[in-house]
């Protein structure tokens, strides 16, 4: 089987990146013939491990620099409208010359699996990508969180898929109210392996990661862990990722007498490793879609303290079982959970035991047959209809 993963920057780093990585990977060592397609390229080689099997080409190259359209070109693009909606929100990568890059690519496809990653993609595919014999969209976030523009364009673009794949089942009940007629599957991200070296909960470290955004809710978490400071003094919270947040977050560090306890660790390509080296992570985002890091966590045998956002966090993790949920941007809460579970030694030791265990439902070996599957019912309902879509 021929499959197409098309991503916005696959040279990247970040869980979606990742996620579709793993799954291309999976793909070509079950014999597919996979191709990852980056729509932009800024690197020299991918951040994360790709498969020799696997073609990685990119359509529009930026290593030399990216190239801003003049205040007279922004306008005149504004007036004539746009292909992708102004609220994606990876906007700023999608100018003319990437957009023409990707319509033109799209146009040109003529057999094969194509599956588009993030909104902007998605709706591009659904509008120019008629080529490709079966067309499927994943979502990694729920519908509630796009901005109106984007959602109004899902709802009018999406049913043109053979199939919109989300990651929870409160989004595929979500999507399929709003789609209806539309073949919507959950089927969630797989870590990469199970394999991992466990925490052994010697280290005082809390961890947590993600880009500096003010959707993964550091500003939160900083007034959380000065409540842990107070009462363990001798504790770390060490925050991985990049992103435009960062000075603030210094600033916040700053302002609340975090700096002996707290650090901005910036990316590091052994992220594994410094996972197995804490004893906690928590997540503290405002909204997710399936937050893999968090699940990649897991299979170090950490418990985890999570906001209960939507969504994701609640679909994997069984409040005190394996971790523990406290209402969504309830800052004490968080502190208060973060505090309960560092106290508590034997309590860690068993929630990580049992996070571990969960982490097997995400395994490749769980989750990629339900792929292959998926795509070959797909690829045989189109051929039964001679390549004619029902939208």
């Amino acid at each position: 089987m021929k499959i197409r993963y098309l991503l916005l920057h696959a040279y990247g780093m970040g869980g979606t990146i990742r996620t579709v990585v793993n799954q291309a990977n999976a793909m070509a060592v079950a014999g597919h013939d996979v191709e990852l397609v980056s729509v932009v390229r800024r690197r020299d080689r991918p951040q994360f491990s790709v498969d020799e099997r696997v073609r990685v080409t990119a359509l529009v190259d930026q290593r030399a620099g990216i190239v801003v359209p003049t205040l007279q070109a922004r306008v005149a693009r504004r007036l004539r409208g746009r292909a992708v909606p102004s609220g994606e929100f990876a906007i700023r990568y999608f100018t003319p010359e990437v957009e023409r890059a990707v319509t033109g690519y799209l146009a040109g496809l003529r057999d094969g699996v194509l599956v588009t990653t993030r909104p902007g993609l998605n709706l591009l595919a659904a509008r120019f990508g008629g080529g490709a014999e079966v067309r499927v969209a994943q979502e990694h976030m729920n519908l509630a969180t796009h901005r109106p523009d984007v959602r109004q364009a899902v709802l009018r673009h999406y049913p043109k898929f053979d199939a919109v794949v989300v990651l929870t089942e409160g989004d595929r009940v979500e999507y399929s109210r709003a789609l209806a007629g539309t073949r919507v599957e959950r089927i969630p991200n797989a870590v990469h392996t199970l394999d991992q070296p466990h925490s052994d909960q010697s280290n005082k470290i809390v961890i947590a990661a993600g880009r500096l955004f003010a959707q993964k809710g550091f500003d939160l978490l900083l007034p959380a862990f000065a409540e842990v400071v107070r009462r363990h003094p001798d504790w770390q919270l060490r925050i991985y990722g990049t992103g435009p947040r960062k000075d603030r977050l210094r600033e916040q560090i700053e302002e609340l007498r975090l700096y002996n306890n707290v650090f901005m660790m910036g990316r590091t390509e052994h992220f594994d490793r410094e996972l197995t080296k804490a004893s906690v992570f928590v997540l503290s985002s405002r909204f997710e879609g399936l937050p893999m890091v968090m699940i990649e966590a897991m299979s170090h045998a950490l418990p985890i303290v999570s906001f209960d956002c939507p969504t994701g966090p609640a679909d994997v993790i069984t409040d005190g079982s394996d971790g523990v949920l406290v209402p969504a941007e309830d800052i004490e809460a968080l502190g208060a959970a973060l505090v309960r579970v560092i106290a508590d030694r034997p309590l860690r030791e068993r929630m990580g035991e049992a996070a571990a265990e969960t982490v097997r439902n995400y395994a490749p070996t769980a989750v990629m047959p339900r792929w292959e599957t998926l795509f070959s019912e797909l690829t045989a309902a189109r051929r039964r209809s001679g390549g004619q879509r029902g939208h």
